[in-house]
Protein backbone atom coordinates (compact mmCIF):
# COMPACT_ATOMS: atom_id res chain seq x y z
CA UNK A 1 0.00 0.00 0.00
CA UNK A 2 3.26 2.02 0.97
CA UNK A 3 4.74 1.93 -2.63
CA UNK A 4 1.37 1.99 -4.18
CA UNK A 5 0.75 5.30 -2.50
CA UNK A 6 4.47 6.92 -3.08
CA UNK A 7 3.78 6.16 -6.91
CA UNK A 8 0.51 8.13 -6.92
CA UNK A 9 2.42 10.58 -5.26
CA UNK A 10 5.22 10.83 -8.24
CA UNK A 11 2.11 10.74 -10.52
CA UNK A 12 0.59 13.74 -8.91
CA UNK A 13 3.73 15.57 -9.14
CA UNK A 14 4.96 14.81 -12.70
CA UNK A 15 1.21 15.99 -13.66
CA UNK A 16 1.19 19.20 -11.64
CA UNK A 17 5.06 20.22 -12.91
CA UNK A 18 3.48 19.52 -16.36
CA UNK A 19 0.95 22.11 -15.78
CA UNK A 20 3.97 24.50 -14.41
CA UNK A 21 2.67 27.51 -16.64
CA UNK A 22 -0.91 27.25 -16.12
CA UNK A 23 -0.62 27.11 -12.20
CA UNK A 24 1.53 30.08 -12.48
CA UNK A 25 4.84 31.47 -10.29
CA UNK A 26 2.45 31.91 -6.63
CA UNK A 27 0.37 28.51 -6.60
CA UNK A 28 3.17 26.24 -8.24
CA UNK A 29 5.52 26.55 -4.78
CA UNK A 30 3.38 26.49 -2.52
CA UNK A 31 1.97 23.05 -4.47
CA UNK A 32 5.42 21.46 -4.23
CA UNK A 33 6.22 22.28 -0.88
CA UNK A 34 2.59 20.65 0.02
CA UNK A 35 3.80 17.26 -1.79
CA UNK A 36 7.21 17.65 -0.04
CA UNK A 37 5.18 17.64 3.10
CA UNK A 38 3.21 14.90 2.10
CA UNK A 39 5.99 12.74 1.05
CA UNK A 40 7.87 13.34 4.29
CA UNK A 41 5.07 12.06 6.23
CA UNK A 42 4.04 8.95 4.47
CA UNK A 43 8.28 8.44 4.31
CA UNK A 44 8.18 8.03 8.03
CA UNK A 45 5.46 6.47 8.30
CA UNK A 46 6.97 3.59 6.72
CA UNK A 47 9.97 3.21 9.18
CA UNK A 48 8.83 0.56 11.87
CA UNK A 49 9.80 -1.34 14.24
CA UNK A 50 9.92 -5.41 13.07
CA UNK A 51 11.44 -7.31 15.79
CA UNK A 52 10.71 -5.60 19.04
CA UNK A 53 13.76 -5.74 21.57
CA UNK A 54 12.99 -7.72 24.75
CA UNK A 55 10.62 -5.81 27.13
CA UNK A 56 12.76 -6.66 30.27
CA UNK A 57 15.99 -6.02 29.38
CA UNK A 58 19.07 -6.71 31.81
CA UNK A 59 22.41 -4.60 31.32
CA UNK A 60 25.43 -6.75 30.07
CA UNK A 61 23.36 -9.21 27.90
CA UNK A 62 23.08 -9.27 24.75
CA UNK A 63 19.51 -8.82 22.66
CA UNK A 64 18.38 -8.57 18.90
CA UNK A 65 15.80 -6.22 17.34
CA UNK A 66 14.84 -4.58 13.69
CA UNK A 67 13.44 -2.02 11.70
CA UNK A 68 12.00 -1.90 8.49
CA UNK A 69 11.49 0.63 5.64
CA UNK A 70 8.62 -0.17 4.09
CA UNK A 71 9.48 2.32 1.31
CA UNK A 72 13.20 1.68 0.92
CA UNK A 73 13.22 -0.97 -1.78
CA UNK A 74 11.45 2.19 -4.08
CA UNK A 75 13.24 5.34 -2.57
CA UNK A 76 16.66 3.69 -1.68
CA UNK A 77 17.48 1.87 -4.94
CA UNK A 78 19.75 4.88 -6.46
CA UNK A 79 21.61 5.41 -2.97
CA UNK A 80 25.48 4.87 -3.41
CA UNK A 81 25.83 3.00 0.00
CA UNK A 82 23.81 1.80 2.61
CA UNK A 83 22.46 4.22 5.37
CA UNK A 84 22.81 3.35 8.87
CA UNK A 85 20.29 2.57 11.73
CA UNK A 86 21.48 4.04 15.09
CA UNK A 87 20.10 2.64 18.33
CA UNK A 88 19.79 4.87 21.38
CA UNK A 89 18.08 4.46 24.65
CA UNK A 90 15.65 7.25 25.72
CA UNK A 91 13.84 7.94 29.09
CA UNK A 92 9.95 8.24 29.31
CA UNK A 93 10.41 11.99 29.62
CA UNK A 94 12.75 12.17 26.11
CA UNK A 95 9.60 9.66 24.61
CA UNK A 96 7.25 12.08 25.27
CA UNK A 97 8.84 15.20 24.18
CA UNK A 98 9.67 12.92 20.88
CA UNK A 99 6.03 12.32 20.65
CA UNK A 100 5.32 15.99 21.19
CA UNK A 101 7.57 17.31 18.47
CA UNK A 102 5.74 14.57 16.26
CA UNK A 103 9.24 12.96 16.07
CA UNK A 104 10.53 16.26 14.17
CA UNK A 105 13.16 16.40 17.09
CA UNK A 106 16.26 14.91 17.37
CA UNK A 107 17.83 13.06 20.25
CA UNK A 108 20.10 15.51 22.53
CA UNK A 109 21.50 12.34 24.58
CA UNK A 110 21.17 8.45 25.06
CA UNK A 111 20.28 7.69 28.24
CA UNK A 112 22.28 4.77 28.35
CA UNK A 113 25.48 2.93 26.73
CA UNK A 114 24.68 0.87 24.13
CA UNK A 115 27.05 -1.83 22.44
CA UNK A 116 27.30 -2.43 18.33
CA UNK A 117 24.27 -0.03 17.67
CA UNK A 118 24.77 0.96 14.44
CA UNK A 119 23.57 -1.38 11.56
CA UNK A 120 23.49 -0.89 7.98
CA UNK A 121 19.85 -0.58 6.73
CA UNK A 122 20.13 -2.65 3.38
CA UNK A 123 17.60 -4.51 1.20
CA UNK A 124 17.68 -8.05 1.06
CA UNK A 125 17.70 -9.30 -2.37
CA UNK A 126 15.60 -13.12 -1.58
CA UNK A 127 12.63 -11.22 0.54
CA UNK A 128 12.76 -7.82 -1.11
CA UNK A 129 12.67 -6.01 2.59
CA UNK A 130 14.79 -3.11 3.35
CA UNK A 131 16.01 -3.64 7.21
CA UNK A 132 18.40 -3.09 9.73
CA UNK A 133 18.45 -6.44 12.01
CA UNK A 134 20.62 -5.88 15.13
CA UNK A 135 21.80 -8.61 15.84
CA UNK A 136 24.53 -8.25 18.73
CA UNK A 137 23.05 -5.54 20.79
CA UNK A 138 24.45 -5.05 24.72
CA UNK A 139 23.15 -2.51 26.96
CA UNK A 140 26.35 -1.94 28.69
CA UNK A 141 24.42 0.64 31.37
CA UNK A 142 21.90 2.92 32.15
CA UNK A 143 21.33 5.90 33.44
CA UNK A 144 18.44 5.98 36.00
CA UNK A 145 16.20 8.99 36.16
CA UNK A 146 14.62 10.77 39.28
CA UNK A 147 11.14 8.98 40.29
CA UNK A 148 8.21 10.22 41.83
CA UNK A 149 7.10 9.26 45.23
CA UNK A 150 7.32 4.98 46.32
CA UNK A 151 8.27 4.38 42.02
CA UNK A 152 10.93 1.70 42.00
CA UNK A 153 13.42 1.09 39.55
CA UNK A 154 11.46 -1.78 38.07
CA UNK A 155 8.39 0.51 37.15
CA UNK A 156 10.65 3.06 35.81
CA UNK A 157 10.06 2.50 31.64
CA UNK A 158 12.23 3.54 29.03
CA UNK A 159 12.58 2.68 25.10
CA UNK A 160 15.31 2.39 22.33
CA UNK A 161 14.89 4.86 19.89
CA UNK A 162 16.14 3.51 16.49
CA UNK A 163 16.74 6.66 13.83
CA UNK A 164 18.79 7.33 10.31
CA UNK A 165 19.06 10.53 7.90
CA UNK A 166 18.29 9.72 4.52
CA UNK A 167 18.38 11.82 0.86
CA UNK A 168 15.89 11.53 -1.44
CA UNK A 169 16.78 11.46 -5.46
CA UNK A 170 16.50 13.26 -7.28
CA UNK A 171 14.81 16.01 -5.56
CA UNK A 172 17.82 15.64 -3.01
CA UNK A 173 15.47 15.73 -0.01
CA UNK A 174 16.80 15.19 3.49
CA UNK A 175 14.30 13.26 5.46
CA UNK A 176 15.19 11.96 9.44
CA UNK A 177 13.30 8.57 10.35
CA UNK A 178 13.08 7.48 13.68
CA UNK A 179 10.76 5.27 15.69
CA UNK A 180 9.94 4.16 18.81
CA UNK A 181 10.35 0.68 20.55
CA UNK A 182 7.67 -0.85 22.62
CA UNK A 183 8.44 0.11 26.73
CA UNK A 184 10.96 -1.30 28.11
CA UNK A 185 12.24 -1.64 31.87
CA UNK A 186 15.83 -2.04 32.70
CA UNK A 187 16.98 -3.99 35.30
CA UNK A 188 20.66 -5.14 36.68
CA UNK A 189 19.99 -7.96 38.73
CA UNK A 190 17.57 -11.17 37.82
CA UNK A 191 15.66 -10.95 41.20
CA UNK A 192 13.97 -7.73 39.58
CA UNK A 193 12.81 -9.74 36.78
CA UNK A 194 9.45 -10.25 38.81
CA UNK A 195 8.75 -7.18 39.43
CA UNK A 196 9.66 -5.46 35.96
CA UNK A 197 7.15 -8.19 34.20
CA UNK A 198 4.22 -6.76 36.17
CA UNK A 199 5.15 -3.12 34.77
CA UNK A 200 4.76 -4.33 31.40
CA UNK A 201 2.31 -6.40 31.78
CA UNK A 202 0.03 -3.89 33.01
CA UNK A 203 1.47 -1.56 30.47
CA UNK A 204 0.91 -3.69 27.92
CA UNK A 205 -3.17 -4.79 28.34
CA UNK A 206 -3.97 -1.40 30.01
CA UNK A 207 -2.34 1.37 27.88
CA UNK A 208 -4.36 3.18 24.93
CA UNK A 209 -3.00 2.73 21.60
CA UNK A 210 -3.09 6.50 21.49
CA UNK A 211 -1.29 7.85 24.40
CA UNK A 212 1.33 10.36 25.92
CA UNK A 213 4.65 7.98 26.37
CA UNK A 214 4.30 6.31 28.70
CA UNK A 215 1.25 6.70 30.59
CA UNK A 216 -1.32 4.11 31.42
CA UNK A 217 -4.70 3.90 34.15
CA UNK A 218 -3.43 3.27 37.39
CA UNK A 219 -7.28 1.57 38.15
CA UNK A 220 -8.75 -0.79 35.58
CA UNK A 221 -12.03 -2.74 35.75
CA UNK A 222 -11.66 -6.12 37.49
CA UNK A 223 -13.07 -8.10 34.61
CA UNK A 224 -10.42 -6.46 31.78
CA UNK A 225 -7.88 -7.88 34.74
CA UNK A 226 -9.07 -11.37 34.83
CA UNK A 227 -9.06 -11.68 30.81
CA UNK A 228 -5.23 -10.57 31.12
CA UNK A 229 -4.26 -12.94 33.71
CA UNK A 230 -6.08 -15.56 31.38
CA UNK A 231 -3.90 -14.73 28.27
CA UNK A 232 -1.07 -14.22 29.57
CA UNK A 233 -1.31 -17.41 31.69
CA UNK A 234 -2.10 -20.09 28.64
CA UNK A 235 0.68 -17.79 26.48
CA UNK A 236 3.03 -18.43 29.49
CA UNK A 237 1.85 -22.31 29.79
CA UNK A 238 1.12 -23.13 26.46
CA UNK A 239 -2.12 -24.54 27.36
CA UNK A 240 -5.50 -24.23 25.99
CA UNK A 241 -6.94 -24.74 28.98
CA UNK A 242 -8.05 -21.47 30.65
CA UNK A 243 -8.87 -20.15 33.94
CA UNK A 244 -12.80 -20.31 34.79
CA UNK A 245 -15.21 -18.43 36.52
CA UNK A 246 -14.75 -20.11 40.39
CA UNK A 247 -10.66 -19.20 39.20
CA UNK A 248 -11.58 -15.84 39.41
CA UNK A 249 -13.96 -15.47 42.19
CA UNK A 250 -10.75 -17.06 44.06
CA UNK A 251 -8.39 -14.61 42.80
CA UNK A 252 -10.95 -11.49 43.87
CA UNK A 253 -10.95 -12.37 46.74
CA UNK A 254 -7.36 -12.89 47.55
CA UNK A 255 -6.25 -9.35 45.03
CA UNK A 256 -9.23 -7.72 47.00
CA UNK A 257 -8.43 -8.79 50.23
CA UNK A 258 -12.42 -9.78 50.65
CA UNK A 259 -13.93 -12.95 51.36
CA UNK A 260 -17.37 -11.44 51.89
CA UNK A 261 -18.51 -10.32 48.27
CA UNK A 262 -20.31 -12.83 45.77
CA UNK A 263 -18.34 -12.89 42.64
CA UNK A 264 -21.44 -10.79 40.73
CA UNK A 265 -19.87 -8.19 43.36
CA UNK A 266 -16.25 -7.99 42.17
CA UNK A 267 -17.71 -7.37 38.58
CA UNK A 268 -18.20 -3.72 39.09
CA UNK A 269 -14.71 -2.89 41.02
CA UNK A 270 -11.65 -1.85 39.48
CA UNK A 271 -8.23 -3.15 40.76
CA UNK A 272 -5.47 -0.47 40.88
CA UNK A 273 -1.35 -0.91 39.97
CA UNK A 274 -1.00 -1.00 44.22
CA UNK A 275 -2.75 -3.68 44.76
CA UNK A 276 -1.33 -6.20 41.85
CA UNK A 277 2.16 -5.37 42.64
CA UNK A 278 2.88 -2.86 45.49
CA UNK A 279 0.79 -3.98 48.62
CA UNK A 280 2.30 -7.16 49.98
CA UNK A 281 -0.94 -9.04 50.82
CA UNK A 282 -2.55 -9.48 54.21
CA UNK A 283 -0.12 -11.99 56.17
CA UNK A 284 2.68 -12.63 53.58
CA UNK A 285 5.48 -11.34 52.15
CA UNK A 286 4.89 -10.79 48.60
CA UNK A 287 2.51 -8.94 46.55
CA UNK A 288 -0.61 -10.86 44.52
CA UNK A 289 1.40 -10.66 41.11
CA UNK A 290 4.67 -12.02 42.87
CA UNK A 291 2.55 -14.99 43.67
CA UNK A 292 0.78 -15.27 40.77
CA UNK A 293 3.99 -15.38 38.39
CA UNK A 294 5.02 -18.07 41.09
CA UNK A 295 2.45 -20.17 39.89
CA UNK A 296 2.78 -19.68 36.76
CA UNK A 297 6.74 -20.42 36.62
CA UNK A 298 5.76 -23.75 38.54
CA UNK A 299 2.94 -24.39 36.38
CA UNK A 300 4.82 -23.67 32.48
CA UNK A 301 7.84 -26.07 34.21
CA UNK A 302 6.45 -28.90 36.28
CA UNK A 303 2.19 -29.13 35.78
CA UNK A 304 1.38 -28.19 32.40
CA UNK A 305 0.02 -31.38 31.54
CA UNK A 306 -1.89 -31.95 34.57
CA UNK A 307 -3.27 -28.19 34.26
CA UNK A 308 -4.22 -29.30 30.67
CA UNK A 309 -6.20 -32.59 31.92
CA UNK A 310 -8.20 -30.58 34.29
CA UNK A 311 -6.27 -32.62 37.25
CA UNK A 312 -5.74 -29.11 39.24
CA UNK A 313 -7.87 -26.93 41.05
CA UNK A 314 -5.34 -24.89 41.80
CA UNK A 315 -7.20 -21.32 42.26
CA UNK A 316 -9.15 -22.54 45.51
CA UNK A 317 -9.05 -21.32 49.35
CA UNK A 318 -8.06 -23.95 51.80
CA UNK A 319 -11.35 -22.77 53.71
CA UNK A 320 -13.50 -23.55 50.30
CA UNK A 321 -11.44 -27.19 50.17
CA UNK A 322 -11.98 -27.96 53.70
CA UNK A 323 -15.94 -27.41 52.13
CA UNK A 324 -15.45 -29.41 49.82
CA UNK A 325 -13.95 -32.44 51.36
CA UNK A 326 -15.11 -33.08 54.23
CA UNK A 327 -18.46 -34.49 53.51
CA UNK A 328 -16.59 -36.47 50.39
CA UNK A 329 -15.29 -40.44 51.15
CA UNK A 330 -11.78 -41.18 53.23
CA UNK A 331 -8.52 -40.39 51.24
CA UNK A 332 -10.55 -38.30 48.28
CA UNK A 333 -8.31 -35.59 47.39
CA UNK A 334 -7.69 -32.57 45.02
CA UNK A 335 -4.65 -30.19 44.00
CA UNK A 336 -4.55 -26.40 44.54
CA UNK A 337 -1.55 -24.27 44.80
CA UNK A 338 -0.03 -22.63 48.08
CA UNK A 339 -1.49 -19.72 49.69
CA UNK A 340 1.92 -19.31 51.71
CA UNK A 341 4.25 -19.84 49.45
CA UNK A 342 5.43 -18.72 46.23
CA UNK A 343 5.70 -21.47 43.48
CA UNK A 344 4.01 -24.36 45.39
CA UNK A 345 1.13 -26.65 44.88
CA UNK A 346 -0.19 -28.75 47.23
CA UNK A 347 -2.24 -31.96 48.43
CA UNK A 348 -5.60 -31.54 50.37
CA UNK A 349 -7.23 -34.77 51.09
CA UNK A 350 -9.79 -36.14 54.00
CA UNK A 351 -9.33 -38.26 56.48
CA UNK A 352 -12.32 -39.81 58.46
CA UNK A 353 -11.78 -41.60 62.23
CA UNK A 354 -13.67 -44.59 63.62
CA UNK A 355 -16.44 -42.05 64.45
CA UNK A 356 -17.11 -41.25 60.98
CA UNK A 357 -15.61 -37.60 61.84
CA UNK A 358 -13.69 -36.19 58.76
CA UNK A 359 -10.50 -33.88 59.14
CA UNK A 360 -8.76 -32.61 56.13
CA UNK A 361 -5.19 -32.46 55.98
CA UNK A 362 -3.02 -30.54 53.83
CA UNK A 363 0.88 -32.01 52.48
CA UNK A 364 3.64 -29.39 52.49
CA UNK A 365 3.38 -27.79 48.86
CA UNK A 366 5.70 -29.23 46.57
CA UNK A 367 8.47 -26.49 45.10
CA UNK A 368 9.74 -27.12 41.48
CA UNK A 369 12.57 -28.34 42.71
CA UNK A 370 10.62 -30.79 44.21
CA UNK A 371 8.72 -31.89 40.97
CA UNK A 372 12.28 -32.14 39.43
CA UNK A 373 12.99 -34.98 41.51
CA UNK A 374 10.10 -37.16 41.78
CA UNK A 375 7.30 -36.15 39.38
CA UNK A 376 3.61 -34.99 40.50
CA UNK A 377 1.81 -38.55 39.66
CA UNK A 378 4.99 -40.22 40.98
CA UNK A 379 4.14 -38.83 44.48
CA UNK A 380 0.23 -39.09 44.14
CA UNK A 381 1.38 -42.81 43.67
CA UNK A 382 3.49 -43.00 46.24
CA UNK A 383 1.45 -41.47 49.30
CA UNK A 384 -1.26 -44.20 50.02
CA UNK A 385 -3.89 -42.36 51.59
CA UNK A 386 -4.95 -40.94 48.72
CA UNK A 387 -7.62 -42.85 46.64
CA UNK A 388 -10.05 -41.01 44.92
CA UNK A 389 -9.45 -37.21 42.85
CA UNK A 390 -12.18 -34.89 43.71
CA UNK A 391 -15.09 -35.74 43.40
CA UNK A 392 -14.65 -39.58 42.61
CA UNK A 393 -12.50 -40.44 40.35
CA UNK A 394 -10.13 -43.10 41.27
CA UNK A 395 -6.32 -41.74 41.41
CA UNK A 396 -5.12 -44.83 39.05
CA UNK A 397 -7.49 -43.59 36.63
CA UNK A 398 -7.01 -40.34 36.95
CA UNK A 399 -3.19 -40.10 36.85
CA UNK A 400 -1.96 -43.31 35.41
CA UNK A 401 -0.95 -41.75 32.19
CA UNK A 402 1.30 -39.35 34.50
CA UNK A 403 3.20 -42.32 36.34
CA UNK A 404 6.93 -43.20 35.42
CA UNK A 405 7.41 -46.67 34.93
CA UNK A 406 9.84 -48.01 37.92
CA UNK A 407 13.30 -49.44 37.66
CA UNK A 408 13.04 -52.89 38.96
CA UNK A 409 13.97 -53.84 42.18
CA UNK A 410 13.63 -50.31 43.15
CA UNK A 411 11.95 -49.70 46.61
Amino acid sequence: RCENLVEVYFQLQQQVMAASTELGPELLPRLLERFNEVLSSLVKSSFLVEKQPPQVLKTQTKFQASVRFLLGPRLLKAAPKPYVVRADMVTEKQARELELSNYSNTLSESTGEILHNTVALETNPTSGNCCANFKNVLLKKIKRCERKGSESVTEEKCAVLFSTNITLTPSNMSIHLQVLSLPIVVIVHGNQDNNAKATVLWDNAFSDIDRVPFVVAERVPWDKMCDTLNLKFMAEVQTTKGLLKEHYFFLAQKIFNDHSASPEDFQSRHVSWAQFNKEILPGRGFTFWQWFDGVLDLTKRCLKSYWSDRLIMGFISKQYVCKLLSMQPDGTFLLRFSDSEIGGVTIAYVTRGKDGSSQVENIQPFSAKDLSIRSLGDRIRDLGQLRNLYPNIPKDQAFGSHYNKEQTGKD
